[in-house]
């Protein structure tokens, strides 16, 4: 008798299932940012911007790294953002100082053997390198002011590890510099990438060499992979479940002046800082941003195998991809899912929301 009531049971179970899964809550989407925060203003520090107050997604933390300025520069101006932003309750980690190899004194050596790489960050912007010291120096005055908050006490790497393993499978590391701090954690922990959700990075140009002698040098260097190119290989052939990059299709999306008045039309800290510290610069950073939490955003893409070069020539650091057929077998090399295109009139509109929308209650 118990059988016909068990398979009644199960043919309902079997109804309602979808309804359940149509109404149950979504998997937290959370996220660790690291990045090279030169600050005021610009890509890196607004980067930022596109994961606080989002519905669904919570911000874990950022982690600072050596990139397009020095790391304790960095961690500095992401604090005092955070401070503007009364988002005081969000850390950020210190992370590495130097790139895994590369250095300031073979970067000369570079220069003087293969042309001048023009966007140095920390080691000489836009400028020469030639009196660059070789370690990080101390902070010089900030301009929007030194933050009142400290840092987070434990390392970038060890900080990324720690809350992958505390959220298994459900956090996106978005990477938006030099790939320094998640190499270190690869090597600390070989499970760290296979926890994570996926790896969102901003880096990867490809084909770029006509655009550099075409438009604007510097944004046709690929200074994240460059800077550090044996954290790049180290980070791009561990065993994510997913790895999406976003390059050349940043390149021609800029803050201009008409943009940061826009978001200025709504006053609050943030967006007079964003009107104060604009830079007319690609958004690079906020679109890395913007896709890993929104990647119907993404209107085109191709996978492909990618690797980075880490011989010490005049390809050191740069891009190649493959199709799956004629691709290295024996290297490790994974695919990569490399955006194209994307809807830039709801992304440029979100962006302005969200600045506007970006102040806490702390």
């Amino acid at each position: 008798m118990r059988r016909p009531i068990l398979s009644a049971l199960l043919a309902a179970c079997t109804v309602l299932a979808p309804f359940a899964a149509a109404n149950a809550a979504p998997a937290p989407n959370y996220v660790v940012l690291d990045n090279d925060f030169l600050g005021p203003g610009g890509s890196n520090i607004q980067s930022i911007i596109p994961l606080l107050n989002r519905p669904g997604v919570t911000l874990l933390g950022l982690t600072s790294v050596i990139g397009d300025d020095w790391e304790n520069a960095g961690t500095a101006h992401a604090l005092r953002f955070l401070e503007i932003a009364r988002q005081t309750q969000i850390p950020v980690a210190d992370g590495a100082t130097t790139p895994l190899v590369n250095t300031v004194a073979e970067t000369k050596l570079r220069e003087q053997q293969f042309g001048v790489i023009p966007w140095k960050g920390a080691w000489g912007g836009l400028g020469s390198i030639e009196h660059v010291p070789a370690t990080q120096p101390a902070v010089a005055k900030l301009p929007e002011n030194a933050p009142h908050i400290a840092a987070d006490p434990l390392p970038a790497a060890m900080f990324l590890i720690r809350e992958v393993h505390a959220h298994p499978h459900q956090v996106t590391v978005i990477a938006a510099g030099p790939l320094t701090n998640l190499a270190l954690a690869i090597r600390i922990d070989p499970t760290f990438a296979a926890t994570a959700k996926q790896l969102v990075f901003m880096g990867g140009l490809l084909d770029a060499s006509m655009m550099s002698v075409t438009g604007n040098a510097d944004f046709a260097s690929d200074f994240n992979m460059i800077m550090d190119p044996e954290a790049a290989r180290i980070t791009l052939t561990a065993p994510w479940a997913s790895i999406t990059c976003v390059g050349n299709v940043s390149n021609d999306i800029m803050m201009t002046p008409e943009l940061a008045s826009r978001i200025d039309e709504k006053h609050n800290t943030v967006t007079d800082y964003l009107k104060k510290y604009q830079a007319p610069l690609p958004l690079w950073d906020e679109l890395t941003s913007a896709i890993a939490v929104d990647p119907t955003l993404v209107t085109k893409s191709v996978t492909a195998v990618m690797d980075i070069n880490i011989e010490h020539g005049m390809d050191y650091g740069h891009a190649h991809i493959w199709p799956d057929s004629t691709a290295p077998k024996a290297m490790g090399l994974r695919k990569v899912k490399i955006v194209q295109s994307i809807d830039k009139t709801r992304f440029i509109n979100d962006f302005v929301s969200q600045s506007q929308n970006a102040l806490g209650v702390h």
